[in-house]
Order: C-alpha cells, then sequence, then structure tokens
C-alpha cells in the first residue's frame, strides 16, 4: 500500500504567530491562504499544515498520488483500495471514502492510541 505524501496537519491558536515560528525553523509557505485561516508550510522534504478554528487534534495526513511537491504521481494506489485493505484487515473507520465515485475523496482512522490519521486524495 502506497499512502502519498506526509504531512502533519496542525491545530493552532493563532496561525500568524505559528508562521513566524516554523518560519524561524526554515519552513517556507508552500500553499494556503493566511486569510482563511490555513498555511501549508514545507522544509525539503517537510510539510506541515497550520490550521486555525478548523479541527481540534492535530492529524497526520496522507495524499495519495501526490509527491511532497504536489506533484501528481503516475501511478498510485486510489484511496479507496487503501480504505478496502484496511477494512479487510479489522480497521475501524471513522470515516469512509464513497467507493462508488472516483478522483477526490478521503476517509479517516485512529491509530491504537487514539492520533487521527487523514488519507485524502486531491486527484
Amino acid at each position: 500500500m502506497t499512502l502519498g505524501a506526509l504531512s502533519i496537519s496542525l491545530s493552532v491558536k493563532d496561525i500568524t504567530i505559528s508562521k513566524q515560528f516554523y518560519e524561524t525553523l526554515g519552513f517556507t509557505v508552500f500553499g494556503g491562504q493566511l486569510e482563511q485561516n490555513y498555511l501549508i508550510m514545507k522544509n525539503g522534504n517537510a510539510l506541515i499544515g497550520l490550521f486555525q478554528g478548523m479541527f481540534d487534534n492535530n492529524i497526520i495526513t496522507f495524499n495519495p498520488g501526490w509527491d511532497e511537491n504536489a506533484n501528481l504521481l503516475k501511478e498510485f494506489d486510489d484511496v479507496r483500495t487503501i480504505q478496502k485493505q484496511l477494512k479487510d484487515n479489522n480497521i475501524t473507520l471513522i470515516t469512509e471514502a464513497d467507493t462508488t465515485t472516483e478522483g477526490p475523496a478521503s476517509f479517516m482512522v485512529l491509530d491504537p492510541d487514539g492520533n487521527q490519521i487523514l488519507v485524502d486524495q486531491h486527484v
């Protein structure tokens, strides 16, 4: 199973302060809009998302079909295929991708310690 690009989505209290902090660590804005309270920041191959007021907890995010530069991969496992593999292995999902569709979709799962994992396909 290939999950695609990995990033950490952080629930932040003040996106401007968080942006400045991560810039000090060498991250630069890669995407998003400060005015809409979210930014994607990059340092080398490391990606973090800063999200103010959008969710309660930090989330581990995988993007099937993308590399760490949001470039489309020629080959990748569709989010629905990944979802089926997890369900076949008795992993309980919090949300599910619609298996009757194609293209963009997502699902969420909790790891054994309660950490949220979002598998979010944009292509």
